[in-house]
């Protein structure tokens, strides 16, 4: 197998399995806004690592400005983070097997970011929650700061890779949802890992770019991936 030499890691649903959370608060954001309940289909195939700008005005069915987009979103942000606060601390970590996968990185010196939808805000509430500077840089972690598409466009993770001082080819990323794995293909990612529960593989099996699906970050060859 071909060598490679860095990782990107997407957040939510990768590193953190929060996805129920994002999920449980855009039903609410969704029925505030348009009166209609979305189903778990509209969830997986439309709000599943999108942006929060994509997703408002979608639900709008308009463009806001930039003081409305702030205001929406950091509404909807707290929301999720009082949810999180309030989640049993044993349940809101680091997804299994991701120290010992960020441990063996470290190890073999492979440099690796996280490339994520959330912005700043929720960065930061990552890091107070999870101690991500432990293990991350966070001035190298690519986030939703306004200035880039989001997922399924390539923005996010050409940028991790420029961050990372690799080339996208050179890069393996992990990824959950089906926009973040077209962002990875679409950026031309060397190597893209799909994550998920195995009643999940046979759906992430079909999805354009896919080289590899796993179920816990434990299952990442680091030895084969990077040499």
């Amino acid at each position: 197998m071909k060598k490679y030499r860095g990782l990107i890691f997407d957040f939510n649903g990768v590193l953190l399995r929060d996805q129920h959370l994002h999920d449980a608060i855009w039903k609410e954001v969704a029925k505030d806004i348009t009166g209609k309940t979305l189903s778990d289909e509209e969830i997986k195939n439309t709000f599943q690592g999108s942006t929060n700008k994509i997703l408002l005005e979608h639900l709008l069915g308009r463009p806001m400005s930039d003081e409305e987009l702030k205001e929406r979103m950091t509404k909807k942000e707290l929301k999720y983070q009082k949810i999180a606060r309030a989640t049993d601390p044993v349940e809101y970590a680091l997804a299994p097997g991701a120290t010992h996968l960020l441990e063996d990185l470290r190890e073999r010196s492979i440099p690796y970011t996280i490339a994520t939808s959330s912005p700043a805000m929720n960065v930061d509430f990552f890091n107070e929650m999870l101690g991500l500077d432990k293990w991350f840089d966070m001035q190298k972690i690519v986030c939703d700061d306004g200035t880039m598409r989001g997922k399924p466009a390539p923005d996010l993770y050409l940028k991790a890779a420029e961050v990372l001082s690799l080339k996208p080819e050179a890069c393996v990323v992990i990824e959950d949802a089906r926009s973040g794995i077209a962002s990875a293909h679409a950026a031309g990612i060397g190597h893209i890992i799909a994550i998920g529960p195995k009643e999940s593989h046979e759906s992430l099996r079909k999805i354009m770019g896919v080289d590899e699906i796993i179920e816990t970050l434990d299952q990442v060859n680091a030895a084969t991936l990077f040499g």
